[in-house]
């Protein structure tokens, strides 16, 4: 079974996946970060392609896909550190990237690898939903890749239900049209798209991303989905703390507070 899918089997609620950028703070981090997120209780990664143009992310992200780029990292070399990644880590990885590294790399090579290296879901945010099922959805299906699809207060019911019918996995609950980024609360109005979307009973369950930093926003996640993902401030925490351990330290010691 895939392990996206069994996690969402065991755990209702409250689940809490982390993204971070490969190759960032150094160019070898990234085995050492999966592995600790792993071990401090975290439910499942997103590990970031770094790209020049990464137009869903806020200024944290985009200046660790920069640093990461000047260390060396590229998809060959994400797929040579992670290819021995399950002996040691069993919690779901996804890979989230944008579509021109993918396609430079080859969308059926790179569906190959992440199968190969036990990659479980993969998100593209440049990926239009019609192309996905025109030209992507046979060659994941076939891979047992989990496409991941996100979804903001402006994705119309109708697609939203077309995502629903034709993906698996879970679908990215965007918390808002704007960038990524920390927030200290959500206002009233992201919180009704949350009830919104809660109520329209999908089949599929939802993790909410883009601003979740702290508990308040954690909580308000989580009451209307299956748990939250968590990036800038763990970035940022990267970039601050001495060790990968003490950052998602931090991490839990913010979600608790």
């Amino acid at each position: 079974m895939n392990r996206i899918t069994n996690l969402f089997e065991t755990k209702k609620n409250g689940i809490l996946s982390v993204y971070f950028t490969a190759g960032y703070p150094q160019l070898n981090d990234t085995v050492t970060i999966l592995k600790e997120l792993e071990k401090k209780g975290i439910n499942s990664v997103e590990v970031g392609i770094p790209f020049s143009d990464p137009m869903a992310d806020g200024p944290v992200i985009q200046e660790a896909a920069t640093q990461a780029l000047r260390n060396g990292m590229s998809l060959h070399i994400l797929f040579d550190q992670l290819k021995d990644i399950r002996k040691e880590v069993q919690i779901p990885i996804i890979l989230m990237g944008y579509l021109n590294p993918i396609m430079q790399f080859s969308f059926e090579a790179f569906c190959k690898k992440c199968a190969e290296v036990g990659v479980d879901g993969v998100i593209i945010p440049d990926l239009p939903f019609a192309d996905y099922m025109a030209d992507y959805k046979e060659t994941a299906d076939r891979y047992d890749l989990k496409m991941i699809m996100l979804i903001t207060p402006e994705t119309s019911e109708e697609r939203i239900r077309l995502i629903d019918e034709h993906t698996s996995g879970f679908i990215y609950m965007v918390s808002s049209a704007a960038i990524t980024g920390t927030q200290q609360s959500f206002d009233d109005q992201k919180q009704a798209y949350f009830r919104r979307i809660n109520g329209m009973n999908l089949q599929n369950p939802r993790l909410v991303g883009f601003g979740i930093s702290n508990k308040a926003t954690f909580e308000a996640a989580s009451s209307n989905s299956s748990g939250a993902i968590i990036g800038s401030k763990f970035v940022q925490l990267l970039k601050s703390e001495p060790t990968a351990a003490a950052a998602i330290d931090k991490l839990l010691e913010a979600l608790k507070n």
